[in-house]
C-alpha cells in the first residue's frame, strides 16, 4: 500500500495546528529537522515535535537533518516521534550505528537517508534492522526543489536490495514529488511518498493526498 506523508515544511506555521488537520486524510506526517549546518537552512527543534505530537495522533515521520544526530536520538522519541531517519552522510558509520542503537532502545522505528550524491550500497551495513529507507530526490535544504530525475534509478537499486536483505522495509522517497512524478516514482520501487507544495499548495489538501496515492 502506498502511504502518503504531507511535509509540513509547506505548511503555515502561525496556523499549524489547522494545517495539520487539513492533511489528516494522510497516512504519516512527515517533519523535516534541519539544522544548519548539515544542510543550509534552519526549521524545527524537539519543542515544536512535542507541541505538534500534542494535537494530533498521526504517525510522525521525523526526518533528520542535523550532524551527529546520535545527540537528539533520545529527545525527539521522547517528544513524540514514531520514526526517525538519520542522513549516512551526517557522521561516521559507528555514530549512524549508535543512533540507531539508541533508536532501538527507544522504541521508535528506524530509518537511515540519502542525499542524492550518496550511492545505494550504502544502506547494506544497517538494512537488516532498519524499518525505512529515505531516498532524497532533491539537495536537502529547501522545499520546492525540481525532482532530480536520475535519482530513479537510485530508488530501484535501494528496491532491489531491500527486496533481497529486508522485504519488510519501506522505502520512503522525499523531493519534488507531485502527481506526475509519484507514478514514476512508485515504478522505482517506492511505497512511501513525501510531499509538501504538492498537498499543502493545492486548494483541496485531501484531492491532492487522495491523487498521489493513485486513488
Amino acid at each position: 500500500m502506498i502511504k502518503i506523508a504531507p511535509s509540513i515544511l509547506s505548511a503555515d506555521f502561525a496556523n499549524l495546528e489547522r494545517d495539520i488537520r487539513r492533511v489528516s486524510s494522510a497516512d504519516w506526517l512527515h517533519v523535516d529537522v534541519m539544522d544548519g549546518c548539515f544542510v543550509p537552512n534552519l526549521t524545527i527543534g524537539v519543542p515544536v515535535v512535542q507541541s505538534i505530537r500534542k494535537c494530533t495522533g498521526m504517525f510522525l515521520d521525523v526526518h533528520l537533518m542535523i550532524d551527529k544526530p546520535v545527540r537528539y536520538v533520545e529527545a525527539f522519541a521522547q517528544a513524540g516521534a514514531d520514526l526517525l531517519s538519520v542522513h549516512l552522510e551526517a557522521d561516521h558509520p559507528t555514530g549512524i550505528a549508535e543512533a540507531l542503537r539508541r533508536m532501538e532502545a527507544c522504541k521508535v522505528k528506524k530509518a537511515v537517508a540519502l542525499r542524492p550524491i550518496t550511492a545505494p550500497s550504502a544502506v547494506l551495513p544497517y538494512l537488516e534492522g532498519l524499518d525505512m529507507v529515505l531516498v532524497m530526490t532533491v539537495e536537502p535544504g529547501f522545499g520546492g526543489q525540481a525532482f532530480l530525475e536520475h535519482q530513479l534509478d537510485t530508488i530501484r537499486q535501494v528496491r532491489a536490495l531491500i527486496e533481497r536483505y529486508n522485504p519488510a522495509c519501506r522505502l520512503e522517497v522525499d523531493g519534488g514529488i507531485s502527481v506526475k512524478t509519484a507514478a514514476a516514482v512508485v515504478a522505482a520501487g517506492a511505497d512511501t511518498l513525501v510531499a509538501g507544495s504538492a498537498v499543502y499548495g493545492a486548494a483541496d489538501p485531501a484531492a491532492a493526498i487522495a491523487a498521489l496515492r493513485g486513488d
